[in-house]
């Protein structure tokens, strides 16, 4: 007998030990690529600016990064370990609320300014093609998984102030991503308030899940 299409989107595919180790080893690998995309700019970085300035340069890595560490607690859900306490609980709760609204805003982000640059006449190339299917699947993997996170408010406000912050960096400070010439030239104004607004958008979109969460189990 078939399976149905909403069987792949179900709890017991998604949750289940194979997807979520497949899910854990290819953003972890994926975060060392995107670590090692960044290198140039962060040892720029450290050499030209104030040091702590480097934490605010690798957005894409630091955001699969943290969605690694989310599917490492779900996976945790599967073994015996004791997972109580209010300092477990409050830290998950960051790591994941920093993991859907960093994945879902940097994979948006990603694949708009590549094809952005595109539509000005920038070759995209196998590796714009790669970057794009990775950052869709950034974005989509967050929306998937946010069912069964456990953030609070407060994990949310944290989050929040790091992403305004961020977007201050990137933009005031010039730590944001290398972007083609033309694009910075000519719309650099446009991708800050884009970059603002795909923060709002994804700190909406963490606030309702949680609400639907609590309706839910209520």
């Amino acid at each position: 007998m078939g399976l149905s299409a909403s069987y792949f989107w179900s709890k017991d595919f998604l949750l289940s030990k194979k997807i979520l180790w497949l899910l854990f080893i290819s953003n972890f690998l994926g975060t060392v690529y995107g670590y090692e995309w960044y290198w140039i700019q962060m040892t720029n970085t450290i050499a030209e600016k104030p040091f702590w300035y480097v934490y605010f340069v690798p957005d894409s890595p630091t955001a699969s990064l943290f969605f690694t560490l989310s599917v490492g607690y779900l996976l945790l859900d599967h073994t015996s370990i004791k997972q109580s306490g209010k300092l477990y609980q409050a830290i998950r709760g960051f790591i994941e609320a920093f993991a859907l609204i960093t994945s879902f805003k940097y994979g948006i982000w990603a694949v708009t300014m590549i094809w952005a640059g595109a539509w000005q006449g920038v070759a995209v190339g196998w590796d714009g093609w790669m970057l794009t299917s990775s950052h869709l699947a950034m974005a989509l993997e967050a929306l998937l998984f946010v069912r069964w996170y456990r953030y609070r408010v407060g994990a949310i406000v944290l989050v929040a102030a790091w992403t305004f912050w961020n977007d201050f960096m990137d933009y005031e400070r010039g730590v944001f991503p290398s972007l083609p010439s033309v694009l910075v030239d000519n719309f650099y104004r446009t991708i800050e308030a884009f970059t603002i607004g795909l923060s709002v958008v994804a700190i909406l979109i963490a606030v309702y899940c949680l609400i639907v969460r609590r309706k839910t189990s209520s």
